[in-house]
């Protein structure tokens, strides 16, 4: 008997591979760039900055730049850490370009094919690593990015899972016959079909497989969503005539972006005219920052910059900013 219902488990499964590698050759987003390339490289490069931002975002403002910018991992290898930051700025989470620096300079002139290997570099986790060993190599593992997950609670009816209950039933899931397309349809179904809010379970190839189609809403279970704690800060720009203080970030937050000094009371500050507020929000906090200028001159200013070249510098959010309040204050 259980044989028999093994063997059905796994005529159903083929099946539903066979459904969603159909569905993927007629419905895939096959144009994407770092889909028509086997350059680990620019997988690479699409698969971190794939984290946390939308492949539109992507695709219109940051892959094509940074790659003619840093054609090669040798040429990225090459690079001072201020030029990778400042073709990063405006993605945000700045430390996967300390760390896309950081791997060049460990594994040029080329990346590892190991997902062993790939994994040990400075921020590539266990999905990204199997997605680059994919991708380039047709090596045959999964992947577990947030859309193949969604997927994989669902088919499965799990609210709750570990990493490795997740990375299990990924195994159970997965096509090795076909893993670069089996891979590839994934992520495209949980971004058109087995979307967070609105998943189409009726023109889903897996339907048949899923538990969780009844309620899909319900896998997995949401977490409870916590209101932006809000950080009040006095940030004083320093000037000189048509010069302005500049300091390096040294803290993990922001590290190696260009700013201005900071203070967190205003009684630590030093004599400072207000020019204005500004509020930012970070994906962990939202800053509401009061901005001042001062002619007093700080012992500490690692560069003294015109507004003009401060456009050459990597800079945050916030600080762009602040610059834009420098420019509206100082005409």
């Amino acid at each position: 008997m259980s044989t028999r219902h093994d063997a059905l488990q796994w005529h159903m499964l083929k099946k539903a591979q066979d459904r969603l590698h159909r569905w993927y050759q007629n419905a895939g987003r096959h144009d994407l760039p770092w889909r028509q390339t086997d350059d680990a490289y620019r997988i690479y490069i699409s698969e971190i900055m794939l984290q946390q931002t939308q492949v539109k975002t992507v695709l219109e403002r940051f892959y094509f730049p940074f790659l003619e910018a840093f054609p090669t991992l040798a040429d990225l290898a090459a690079a001072d850490l201020d030029e990778v930051l400042k073709k990063w700025e405006g993605l945000g989470y700045y430390t996967r370009a300390k760390n896309v620096h950081r791997t060049a300079r460990l594994s040029e002139p080329s990346l590892p094919k190991t997902v062993h290997e790939l994994e040990a570099l400075p921020g590539i986790g266990k999905s990204t690593a199997h997605a680059i060993a994919s991708f380039a190599y047709h090596t045959p593992v999964p992947i577990l990015d947030a859309n193949v997950k969604r997927i994989v609670y669902r088919v499965n009816a799990m609210k709750k899972a570990t990493d490795k209950e997740l990375w299990k039933a990924a195994y159970n899931l997965f096509d090795h016959s076909r893993p670069y397309d089996y891979n590839q349809s994934m992520m495209d179904l949980g971004a058109m079909v087995c979307t967070a809010k609105a998943p189409q379970c009726h023109c889903c190839p897996l339907e048949t497989l899923c538990r969780g189609k009844e309620v899909p809403l319900n896998y997995p279970a949401k977490k409870e969503k916590k209101a932006l704690p809000v950080r009040q800060r006095h940030i004083v720009v320093h000037r000189d005539y048509q010069r302005f203080a500049m300091r390096q970030r040294q803290s993990r937050f922001l590290h190696g972006l260009w700013g201005f000094y900071e203070y967190d009371a205003a009684e630590d500050m030093p004599q400072a005219d207000y020019i204005g507020h500004i509020t930012h929000q970070y994906s962990h906090f939202r800053l509401e920052a009061d901005v001042y200028l001062s002619g007093t001159m700080p012992d500490d200013a690692q560069q003294w910059s015109t507004l003009d070249e401060m456009t050459s510098l990597a800079l945050s959010g916030a600080d762009h900013k602040i610059v834009a309040l420098l420019y509206a204050s100082c005409q």
